[in-house]
């Protein structure tokens, strides 16, 4: 077996990486319905970068199992599905979490142009008045915020493509790692392959989800849309998300052995 503290340490790391992924989806909400287009923009990068971070630290924490697994000739397949599971709860969380993140995110907005520099912000957010302030001032998700939903006006094949790619990003690394169990001798190139296969998946993504949505996020910013067409995109992006987390599941072994193929 593989030390328990590591694993709960990936899975911890997952779920914050698949939170923050979730939660930045909202942020055409803010932009739109605030008017603060580049200081949310600005904001929000920051909020990418920390999850990009996470990103980073995930390899070497799964790198080390599956080390460990070839070393005791064990199969870590139920310790890579804890991990997938772990992208789904933490997309769930992301989804309840959004009210409350909207709240925080707007009033930050408004603090980035008074401060004018994001360490200031940073410091300011961190402060235990404002963090008792967060607490008290959650928000319950409620039925009121999906009705009325304008789905006619969301692309149904952005959706479905949206919800593949990002079943290949949340195994993209698990896959290229996992793929050594099966070309041991080899794992290095294997496990190398990871950078490549969610660089595809972000690239997908840049090509056919991205463009959509801005687009939709940017007329709706000029008025020739609806506000309601940006919250129905909003919640069908996280939705399919959530699809797509579930997909990797599925997803995991047949993305392994493909991989192996190039490297027999």
């Amino acid at each position: 077996m593989i030390g328990t503290n590591l694993i709960i340490e990936l899975v911890v790391l997952t779920i914050v990486i698949h939170l923050i992924d979730t939660l930045a989806y909202s942020v055409r909400l803010s932009s739109v319905k605030n008017g603060n287009f580049a200081l949310s923009t600005s904001l929000f990068n920051l909020i990418v970068l920390i999850s990009r971070t996470a990103n980073m630290l995930q390899g070497p924490l799964i790198g080390t199992i599956i080390e460990e697994s070839i070393r005791i000739k064990y199969n870590p397949i139920n310790e890579m599905r804890y991990v997938i599971s772990a992208s789904t709860i933490g997309t769930i969380l992301g989804i309840v979490l959004i009210p409350t993140f909207l709240k925080v995110f707007s009033k930050s907005v408004l603090k980035l142009e008074d401060t004018g520099s994001i360490p200031s912000l940073v410091i300011q957010s961190l402060s235990i008045a404002n963090i008792k302030r967060i607490k008290n001032g959650t928000v319950r998700p409620s039925k009121s915020m999906i009705r009325g939903l304008r789905y006619k006006n969301i692309p149904k094949k952005m959706l479905l493509i949206n919800a593949v790619i990002t079943g290949i990003y949340t195994i993209g690394v698990l896959a290229a790692y996992y793929a050594s169990i099966y070309v041991p001798d080899k794992r290095l190139a294997v496990s190398a392959s990871s950078g490549m296969i969610n660089g595809i998946a972000s690239i997908l993504l840049t090509i056919f989800i991205d463009p959509m949505a801005s687009i939709i996020t940017d007329e709706a910013y000029r008025g020739k849309r609806e506000y309601g067409d940006v919250k129905t995109l909003v919640i069908m992006l996280i939705s399919t998300k959530l699809i797509g987390t579930l997909l990797g599941q599925l997803l995991l072994i047949p993305g392994a052995k493909f991989i192996t193929l190039f490297f027999r």
